[in-house]
């Protein structure tokens, strides 16, 4: 048997205001997870607990993303978070404020023959 890609979702999470970075990354995850409904394990016999799912996040400040919080909103299955340069900040005209956009991809792989 062999891990093999069987879905990759994209989403996009927003923060209008606060600029906070792990809010808008899970917001970005649950997007692109909330949108589907995956069946590939439960239709080959597998349970959804065994699916791997790899977790990329662009935001401008990756380091300020707290991982295990993204790592968090998965509903089933284990999971890696990758989290990279990317994103949008716009700030206020003052500076100090700001909105954020993330972009998230989750790639879901099963062990199949």
């Amino acid at each position: 048997m062999a891990w093999k890609r069987v879905v990759l979702e994209i989403g996009m999470g927003t923060d209008i205001r606060g600029r906070d970075y792990t809010k808008v990354a899970v917001r970005a995850l649950r997007d692109a997870l909330w949108h589907n409904s995956l069946s590939a394990a439960n239709a080959l016999g597998l349970d959804v607990d065994s699916m791997q799912v790899e977790v990329t996040i662009g935001v401008t400040r990756p380091d300020q993303v707290d991982k295990a919080a993204v790592l968090a909103a998965l509903p089933h299955g284990t999971g890696t978070v990758d989290v990279v340069e990317g994103g949008l900040e716009i700030l206020n005209d003052e500076g100090t404020d700001g909105t954020l956009i993330a972009s998230a991809a989750a790639i879901v792989r099963l062990d199949l023959p």
